[in-house]
């Protein structure tokens, strides 16, 4: 597919830059802990909990990316079978999660960018030196051992690729372990800062992985050591970065190069676990068990972090395709989350009806579109598909599609039933979420006007009462 189809620095680059100018900022400002306290202070603890359940399992499969990732280094490294590298990497991973906790993603952060940062720019000169690849520059535009690495996008993909293009790059808002680091910086100004460095940063360190990929595309496998056939050929691609650097790098170089590669991927794969362990403690455990100890809480997230780990092992085994899970975790916080946090944190009218209406409908939406990476076939045919293999293969932007009508149906909904219980066209008693208490002047006063009722205004005792109740429900909620 080539390098126009996987650019996942820019793709970062964009999310951080996005989440910086809008997100950071209102989130840290209220203090939340995860991005599922917005949906649990304005909506409630049922619709909290629809939405906690799908950004869980957003995290559980980019933890299987990242396992899969981490695995095949190991594999590399140890010459081991692939799943015994996995299933270590994962006993590994959960084991040092649950000595460090949340130090271990903090401090191993800093490792991680060091390390990374100066390992493969060391390994660069060494893998572009070696004389069994062709240069870069030849094979980027020629098809010499296998297609120009550049790639190409056709006329009739070009909806595929910019859906995916928003994918990757703003459904990367739609994940707690985004959200994590922005909510645990110390004021709401260096969260931003932290996004826009953070953006220059993924753009650097993803200049020598594209450079590695761009040398293993040129290179004649048959004369290194690896041998015929290629990497991809074997379905050996998910392992490039370090099959590369262990054939055409010096041994002491590809040592360095691998390692960091690997501590890397660790502090990933850690940093997901206590996304989705967070979530689980935070938003629905203590819920349930509200009068829960701290140390009841301290066992319930060692349960879960071992729970989350296996399920993510689990997932590894289903598809070798780390791009692949990238793509379908991201489905998850593009057309679910991302639209639901939106109209959350930016958009007063929304309220529990219009959430869970846009959640369920979204949700049939884009199964009814239908999704190749789980072989699930299409009944909705958008215009512009194509029919392969008697499989209809859909080309228009379904996934935007189906995050623009999430966010739609949030709004419609929201607007109609605040308009249905306002008007008493349904009975205040079955106002579950509370919508007719809500106090909205303009709102009001016009349907007041409109139906020659009395505008009841609220007088700022009442005001007053209001916000106090509201930062005692906050204090809660961050307890």
């Amino acid at each position: 597919m080539g390098l126009v189809w996987a650019l996942m620095p820019v793709h970062y680059a964009v999310s951080l830059i996005i989440g910086g100018l809008f997100f950071a900022k209102p989130m840290r400002e209220q203090k939340y802990v995860t991005m599922i306290d917005p949906f649990q202070t304005k909506y409630g603890t049922t619709v909290a909990a629809l939405m906690v359940i799908h950004a869980i399992i957003a995290e559980v499969v980019w933890l299987a990316c990242t396992l899969m990732a981490l695995g095949g280094t190991i594999s590399t490294i140890l010459d081991m079978p692939y799943v015994y590298s996995v299933v270590l990497s994962a006993a590994v991973a959960i084991v040092y999660t649950l000595l460090g906790g949340l130090y271990s993603v903090a401090y191993t952060d800093v490792i991680q960018l060091i390390l990374i940062f100066i390992a493969l720019w060391l390994c660069v000169p060494f893998v572009l030196l070696n004389p069994i690849p062709l240069d870069i520059s030849l094979t980027a535009f020629n098809h010499t051992y296998q297609p120009p690495w550049t790639g190409r996008v056709e006329t009739q993909d070009i909806c595929k690729w910019l859906d995916e293009f928003m994918l990757l790059s703003v459904g990367v808002l739609g994940f707690q372990c985004f959200h994590q680091r922005t909510l645990s910086c110390s004021s709401a100004v260096t969260a931003q800062i932290i996004c826009f460095v953070s953006a220059i940063m993924s753009l650097i360190l993803g200049i020598p992985s594209v450079l590695i990929g761009a040398v293993a595309a040129s290179t004649d496998w048959n004369q290194t050591d690896y041998g015929a056939p290629s990497p991809y050929e074997r379905g050996e691609a998910y392992g490039i970065l370090p099959i590369c650097l262990q054939y055409l790098a010096p041994p002491y170089v590809s040592i360095i190069g691998i390692a960091a590669v690997a501590a890397a991927v660790m502090s990933s794969t850690d940093s997901t676990l206590i996304s989705a362990t967070s979530m689980f403690s935070s938003n629905i455990y203590k819920n349930i068990r509200k009068e829960a100890s701290d140390r009841e809480i301290q066992w319930v997230i060692r349960i879960a972090v071992i729970v989350t780990g296996v399920v993510g092992t689990s997932l590894t085994f289903l598809d070798n395709s780390i791009m692949g899970l990238w793509v379908l975790g991201a489905d998850v916080g593009y057309c679910v989350i991302l639209p639901q946090l939106i109209c959350v944190l930016f958009c007063p009218v929304s309220n529990g009806y219009g959430a869970g209406a846009g959640y369920f409908l979204g949700i049939l939406l884009r199964i009814l579109s239908g999704e190749p990476l789980i072989f699930l076939p299409p009944v909705i045919h958008f215009p512009g598909g194509q029919i392969i293999d008697g499989v209809y293969i859909q080309q228009a932007p379904v996934r935007t599609v189906a995050m623009l009508f999430t966010l739609l149906c949030v709004l419609f909904f929201s607007y109609l039933f605040e308009q249905l219980f306002r008007r008493h066209v349904l009975p205040q008693r079955w106002d579950v979420f509370g919508v007719s208490n809500t106090m909205v002047p303009k709102l009001d006063q016009a349907s007041s006007i409109a139906d020659g009722e009395t505008v009841t205004m609220m007088s700022p005792s009442d005001n007053s009462a209001l916000e106090s109740s509201q930062t005692k429900v906050e204090e809660n909620t961050r307890l």
